[in-house]
Order: structure tokens, then C-alpha cells, then sequence
């Protein structure tokens, strides 16, 4: 699913009304009717009141018609505008004087009127602001919004939470409605995903309105969110003639004293995943408690007895993940960079592998095209540098993914997998994944589908969402405090049998 930027969001509007012959008057009617459908589904009429904060823009004119469809079929409504500006859009305009014919005069709102008494269980619909939103509200519009955020409604946003803009963090958190629900027109925004801005929307939903689709279908986006749909249509079904050696052999390397639960994760979500073979590379101390804890992985052990001071020899029958636990040490470290700058094949790198490459950035350049690097935030700063903000952390992602020809992940609750300047966000997941061993269990997903045949992103984007499936389904069982990465892997199977189902 594209997710639109601010000018093809327009962009959309403006290409469907002269696609489709309707005015802009036309299409708002959509937007209202599509949103009065959503909500009559969930509120019978007489069940609630309805409290509709409008702008003086086109967001505002969604309210407005809103307000009309909600009146027309016998919901309590009550209609505010927050006479911000005394410029009003023709739409706007359009929209008011049809409520006013019904007999419906909204209330206007000033800098210094008294906040509306709602009552309680109320439905607060804000469709004050929208996507054209280029600067905070004025400081009297920001209390009103305060006050809506501490007045008990539920509140519903039109299309954005009011206060926020579609392309930077606000300035004044304070002054942005904190809504329970967005419907997000045509399209979902970028600012539902990131930490910064994605608190403002509790939960989301896309309102279809019709569109263009060929326009939909042929615009480049900077951003796809990668949902059950865009996973069906990369699974590959197993073949009734097939055998372990179908599958790949993926060979992990990591490990260090106190470290080893980190390669047994990863082996076993390798094995969960649909790797044919796994061999795990570790130091001498992880033989037993590896072939204990994974007796289906096979085990090889070079140099010391507590780190690893030698890597395995090169060789395109093997799909490596590595870094799991592996440490820093410096004969850990001088082998892997040697080993590093002799790979030709794509590698799975995580944890301390790339905490050796943020120490030792000159073998970034000995990355192999399309290696897959899964840092967390912490990890992602110290390759990246720091970064002001969510978007300054994507635009360096972004950057950092094409400069080395690699996939790279920024792992957060909707994890962006990013590729030759492109980010896919991931749709699965829950709170309870920030767990201890959650991000060795997807090293060792990936490493299985890159195995089995996958290209790099594929097999990336495929991995991370079945990772975070995998958590959605184990969490229905154990809430979000008892999930743990070993329950993470112990819910893959199911997570691929939806895939094959559907």
C-alpha cells in the first residue's frame, strides 16, 4: 500500500476530480460520506452525542458536510468553527451554508470563548486542520486543542490529527490533538509510523473514496506500507518433491562466553523459518549448550574457548547471519574484518557485527550488494551518526542503505526496511516484541528466507513482518508483558500457515 506525500496527496485529488469529472465539492462529499459510514457502524443513532470541530480550510468542510449526514439521519450534533483565519475555503463555504439551510448555525469559536461542556462518552470529531498544514497553530487554537485532548471524548481525527503536518515533528506537541482514531483519506501518512509523531494516533484507519487508480498504481512513493497482502504475494509454497537440500544451508556465526542463548535463538528461528541445514560457527564454550538447546543445528567451533578468533572459509554453499552474541574482542574483531573483506555472497548482519563495523567504518566498503543489516536504534546511531529527529533518521537510513548498496532496517514498533532509496514499513508487531532475543530471532528469520532463494529485500521486508506475525499471534496468548523470543519462534509455523491459507 503507497503511502502518499503531502503533494501527491493533492496531487490524487486533483488528477481524480478531472478523471472523473467531479468538482472538489464532489469529492469532499465523498470524504463526508465515507466517514459518516464508518462511524454510523459503530454508533447506533441516539447512543452518543456528536461534537464536531471544524476549520475554516477544506479539513474543516469535511466536519461540516459530516455534520450534515450525522443531522439528516437523527444524530444528536452540536458544530463548532474555530474562526482561526478570516479566510475560508470555497468549499468551506459551500459546506456551511448547506448545514445553515437545515437549520443547523454552528458555534464560533474564538481566542477568548469558553471551551464547549461535552458530556460524557461523547464522540469529538476533529477535522480542524489537514495536510496542508505548514506551521503550528496560534497559541490560542493550540489551548483549544488541549483542551479537547482533556475532555474525555473519544476523539475521532478527519484524515491527520489537527496541530500536526505531514513532514516534520511538531514544535508544539502540546498544541496536536491526540486522537483515538484517525481516518485517514485515500491513503495512510508517514507520521502514524514514526515514535515521534505516530503517538498522536492511537489507531488508524484508511477510508477508500474512490481515488484514481491508474494514478494510485503508477506513482512512485518514497514510502509502501508492507501489510498481509504484499506478504501473500511474496511467499513461496513448498514443492511436494522437495528436501532439506531445497532449502539452503545457513550457517550463523556469533557467540561469546554468556552469549550463546543469542546464537540458540537465532538457530532456532533459522529452523522455525524453513532453512533445509543450519550450522552454527561458535566459540569452543557454545558446543554444548548450542547442540542442547537446538539439537537439529549443527555445530562447528574454531579458535578460543570464550570468543571467536577465526571465521569460516568462504564458500557459495552457505547463507551466513552473523554477529548474535558474537562480542568485540580484538582477535574477534581483526578476524572478522579479514573475513569480511573476502565475501562475495550476501550476509545477514546484526548486533556486534555492527558495532565492529561502527568502530571500524573503512570495511563498510568490503560490504558484498544486497547484505542485510537489522540494527537497533542505539546500533543504527552509532553507523549512522546522530540525527535530529525521526525524518532527519530516515533521510540518514536512506542515505546510509544506498552508499553501501545494502538493505537496512531501522527495528522500532513499525520496523522501515530500506532499499536503493526506498522504505517499506511493516504493518505486524506489538509492545511486547521489546523483549531480550527478539532481534536475534529475526536475524535468524531472514538468514532462513535468504537461504531458501529470496533476494535480499525480499527476504527482509517478507522477514520482518513475518517476525512481527509471529508476535502478534504468540501476545493473543501471553499478553504483551509474557511474550518472550523463544515465544516469538514458537508461533512462526502459524505465522507462514496464514500465508499458505490464503
Amino acid at each position: 500500500m503507497k503511502i502518499l506525500d503531502q503533494r501527491q496527496a493533492f496531487e490524487a485529488d486533483r488528477i481524480t476530480g478531472e478523471r472523473q469529472g467531479i468538482a472538489s465539492a464532489g469529492l469532499m462529499e465523498r470524504a463526508a460520506g465515507a466517514l459518516f459510514e464508518w462511524l454510523r457502524a459503530r454508533y447506533p443513532v441516539g447512543e452518543v452525542p456528536f461534537h464536531i470541530f471544524c476549520g475554516m480550510g477544506n479539513n474543516g468542510g469535511d466536519g461540516l458536510a459530516l455534520a450534515r449526514l450525522l443531522a439528516g439521519h437523527g444524530y444528536r450534533t452540536a458544530v463548532y468553527v474555530v474562526a482561526f483565519s478570516t479566510r475560508r475555503s470555497a468549499d468551506f463555504a459551500l459546506n456551511l451554508e448547506a448545514l445553515q439551510k437545515m437549520g443547523i448555525h454552528p458555534s464560533e469559536l474564538r481566542e477568548n470563548s469558553a471551551f464547549p461542556a461535552l458530556e460524557a462518552g461523547a464522540v469529538a470529531v476533529d477535522a480542524l486542520f489537514g495536510i496542508g498544514l505548514n506551521r503550528p497553530p496560534e497559541a490560542w487554537v493550540r489551548a483549544l486543542i488541549g483542551r479537547l485532548n482533556s475532555s474525555g471524548a473519544y476523539v475521532v481525527s478527519v484524515d491527520l490529527p489537527s496541530g500536526m503536518a505531514m513532514h516534520q515533528v511538531p514544535a508544539h506537541p502540546e498544541g496536536v490533538v491526540r486522537a483515538d482514531f484517525v481516518l485517514s483519506i485515500g491513503s495512510p501518512k508517514l507520521v502514524f509510523f514514526l515514535p515521534q509523531t505516530g503517538i498522536f494516533a492511537k489507531q488508524w484507519e484508511v477510508l477508500d473514496i474512490g481515488l484514481d487508480a491508474d494514478f494510485l498504481a503508477g506513482v512512485e512513493t518514497a514510502y509502501e506500507l508492507f501489510t498481509a497482502q504484499e506478504a501473500r504475494a511474496l511467499y513461496r509454497p513448498r514443492d511436494k518433491f522437495s528436501h532439506k537440500g531445497t532449502y539452503g544451508h545457513a550457517r550463523l556465526i556469533g557467540g561469546s562466553y554468556g552469549k550463546i542463548g543469542a546464537m540458540a535463538l537465532a538457530a532456532r528461528a533459522c529452523l522455525s523459518s524453513g532453512a533445509g541445514l543450519v550450522t552454527a560457527w561458535l566459540p569452543r564454550c557454545g558446543t554444548v549448550p548450542l547442540q542442547a538447546a537446538v539439537p537439529e543445528a549443527m555445530v562447528q567451533t574454531a579458535g578460543e574457548a570464550d570468543f571467536l578468533s577465526a571465521f569460516p572459509e568462504s564458500g557459495e554453499d552457505y547463507t551466513t547471519g552473523l554477529g548474535m552474541g558474537l562480542g568485540k574482542h580484538p582477535k574477534t574483531r581483526d578476524a572478522y574484518l579479514a573475513w569480511l573483506a573476502g565475501q562475495e555472497q550476501p550476509l545477514v548482519i546484526d548486533a556486534d557485527g555492527l558495532n565492529l563495523l561502527a568502530e571500524n567504518p573503512e570495511a563498510l566498503a568490503d560490504l558484498p550488494p544486497g547484505c542485510i543489516l537489522t540494527p537497533h536504534p542505539g546500533e543504527l546511531r552509532r553507523l549512522t551518526g546522530p540525527w535530529s529527529d525521526d525524518f532527519d533518521k530516515l533521510e540518514k537510513a536512506r542515505d546510509f542503505a544506498a552508499r553501501h548498496r545494502c538493505v537496512l532496517l531501522i527495528k522500532g514498533a513499525h520496523t522501515i526496511v530500506f532499499y536503493q532509496g526506498k522504505g517499506f514499513v511493516n504493518s505486524s508487531g506489538n509492545p511486547g516484541m521489546a523483549t531480550a532475543g527478539s532481534g536475534d530471532v529475526l536475524a535468524g528469520v531472514i538468514t532462513a528466507l535468504l537461504a531458501q532463494g529470496y533476494p535480499s529485500l525480499e527476504a527482509a521486508r517478507l522477514g520482518v513482518y513475518l517476525h512481527g506475525r509471529a508476535g502478534d499471534l504468540k501476545v493473543l496468548q501471553t499478553g504483551f508483558e509474557g511474550l518472550t523470543a523463544s515465544g516469538i519462534i514458537e508461533a512462526l509455523g502459524p505465522a507462514f500457515r496464514e500465508l499458505s491459507e490464503s
